[in-house]
């Protein structure tokens, strides 16, 4: 398969190249929340995978209780009048898992050759007219069955590339472009929509917009969360930070707080562990 051909698991059908639209179509077309990891080791297994799922189910309480117009099908919110009740991650896990088995298989096997890659998107919608049919829930395992019925799941998968580390044409052109995403600790689809004007600004040759809501702290890029590795000389530097092996530099890893309206995204949370890590 080459790296243009894709796959869509959608109400329970998997459609191939030829029917399913491109990826930012889809996301545009559909209100919801949505997670983006890929495969490694010639595609055996999805990178943080268990992270992505608990990360979407967190992105779909937050826009169930503040901006449900982002989760639900129905675009019309007068016409949601409550938000999606309490569920727990093992029907909800076992929901995603269950559409991922469907169409993954497939991808796998026409795939264009060994060691090719896999991005795979994954989408979930809130049903308005399943979510009214389920009345009174009581947070046990079959009522949470029951609230996970009101979710549409779709699985978008792509051939992916990986791209060669080291090469100085590979490296990033920055820009900054807007203000932050609203609702930013969630990732919802309508942010394909929402950035096209900033895209509208991006300069020839830059690679990626960066948000700022001063226009002097970068917050994250519009697709990316943003690191600046600051390099101290020992004597000036205070409190914990990573040396080198001459022990004449000490380097500080850098990013935005959650708090001031960043996505809580799954490297940047992986950056953080190992740079916890390494200081000991």
């Amino acid at each position: 398969m080459s790296t243009s051909s894709r796959f869509l698991f959608s109400n329970g059908v998997v459609l191939h190249s030829s029917d399913a639209p491109p990826i930012t179509t889809f996301l545009e077309s559909h209100p919801g929340a949505y997670t983006t990891t890929r495969t490694h080791n010639n595609a055996s297994c999805l990178l943080f995978w268990e992270r992505h799922v608990k990360r979407l189910a967190e992105s779909i309480r937050i826009l169930s209780n503040s901006t449900p117009q982002l989760l639900f099908k129905q675009n019309n919110s007068s016409m949601i009048m409550h938000s999606l009740p309490q569920f727990t991650m093992g029907p909800f896990r076992a929901l995603v898992n269950d559409s991922m088995s469907k169409v993954l298989p497939i991808a796998m096997k026409e795939r264009r050759s060994e060691g090719e890659e896999l991005s795979v998107t994954t989408l979930v919608s809130g049903n308005i007219e399943r979510l009214s049919g389920i009345g009174n829930v009581d947070y046990d395992d079959d009522d949470d069955g029951r609230v996970c019925q009101a979710l549409d799941v779709y699985v978008y998968v792509g051939g992916y590339v990986v791209p060669a580390f080291g090469v100085r044409g590979n490296g990033a052109r920055l820009a900054m472009v807007g203000r932050g995403r609203d609702v930013a600790n969630a990732k919802y689809s309508d942010w394909v929509r929402l950035r096209k004007p900033l895209e509208k600004l991006r300069p020839f040759a830059v690679t990626e917009l960066l948000l700022s809501n001063d226009g002097d702290q970068i917050l994250e890029g519009c697709v990316t969360n943003f690191f600046v590795v600051c390099r101290k000389d020992i004597d000036e530097a205070k409190g914990d930070y990573l040396n080198d092996h001459n022990d004449t530099c000490a380097f500080e890893v850098q990013t935005a707080p959650i708090g001031d309206g960043v996505l809580p995204g799954i490297i940047r949370q992986i950056v953080i562990e190992v740079e916890d890590w390494a200081l000991g």
